[in-house]
């Protein structure tokens, strides 16, 4: 009699850990944003919390989970009122299934909570790392932990996976929308790039160093920044280096030379010219135009 082996036909697989967090955050916390090319999802144990995905603000309750599709923008903050307790596990999972988690908000039952709670106490079994530590990038191990505490986070993680997209129910995302989350992501996003492109006046920046500064993707800070200001964010950086240059004229005894070079122009032409389309005046005539004003007074 000849035996033939079944290999196990494998939906999700779990290709490594990144981090396993367990934060009791404060009702005023904020944390600042992060993307990353690994899957992430963020629990709520206790309270809620307030999430950007992207680009869009959602409120997030007792029970709920999110999750961060990888290189997807992602913040989140308290709301000031409730203290939440947050379970925030990122992984790494190449399976196909995996999409089915994109744009999606589930609510967990008893039965996947209990997957969660067991990651919990084997990461703590398995790992030095604290569980609390918001900047952790690398999970130290132990040197003696319990038999198999390592296999258990991979088993529960991948039960959990295959529960919730068995169980195929995702709450619609509309009903988590929060125009406030939206209004106030959008007023410290944009506060985030104009802090950065005055940083950054002496020098010669491009759209990529705003994006990778504030870890966002091109497109995304594009439409975001145009939809507030009403202009791109170069245009903003440029006609914020105009007002500096005319200051500059107006308080400094520098040449147009040396006001170039020090707003990082590559020459005197390309700053004058960049003047006259912005003022409508040369760098001379508006000096000799502050001249004017000032000997009339």
């Amino acid at each position: 009699m000849e035996f033939v082996k079944t290999p196990f036909k494998e939906e999700i697989t779990v290709k490594s850990i990144i981090t396993v967090h367990y934060f009791e955050y404060d009702k005023d916390h904020n944390f600042h944003g992060e993307k990353h090319n690994f899957w992430e999802f963020v629990y709520v144990d206790k309270g809620e919390v307030e999430v950007m995905a992207d680009t869009t603000g959602y409120n997030l309750k007792h029970g709920e989970i999110i999750f961060h599709k990888p290189n997807e923008f992602h913040k989140l903050w308290a709301n000031g009122k409730t203290a939440p307790n947050l379970v925030i596990i990122t992984f790494e999972c190449r399976s196909p299934s995996m999409r089915y988690f994109e744009g999606k908000i589930i609510k967990a039952d008893d039965s996947e909570k209990d997957y969660l709670a067991n990651i919990i106490r084997e990461a703590k079994n398995a790992y030095a790392s604290p569980l609390d530590d918001t900047y952790q990038t690398k999970i130290e191990k132990k040197k003696s932990p319990p038999f198999g505490s390592e296999q258990l986070i991979r088993i529960n993680l991948e039960l959990f996976l295959i529960s919730l997209i068995r169980k195929g129910k995702s709450m619609n995302k509309s009903t988590r929308l929060s125009p406030i989350t939206q209004k106030r992501y959008e007023k410290e996003r944009i506060g985030e790039v104009t802090d950065f492109l005055r940083a950054n006046l002496y020098r010669s920046i491009s759209f990529d160093d705003v994006s990778r500064h504030l870890n966002q993707s091109k497109t995304s800070l594009k439409l975001l920044f145009k939809s507030v200001k009403g202009v791109g964010v170069m245009e903003y950086y440029r006609s914020l280096k105009i007002d500096e240059a005319k200051r500059l004229i107006r308080e400094m005894p520098l040449s147009f030379t040396e006001i170039a070079e020090s707003l990082g122009y590559s020459s005197l032409h390309y700053f004058s010219r960049h003047f006259k389309n912005a003022t409508g005046m040369t760098p001379t005539e508006y000096a000799k135009s502050v001249k004017a004003s000032e000997a009339s007074e």
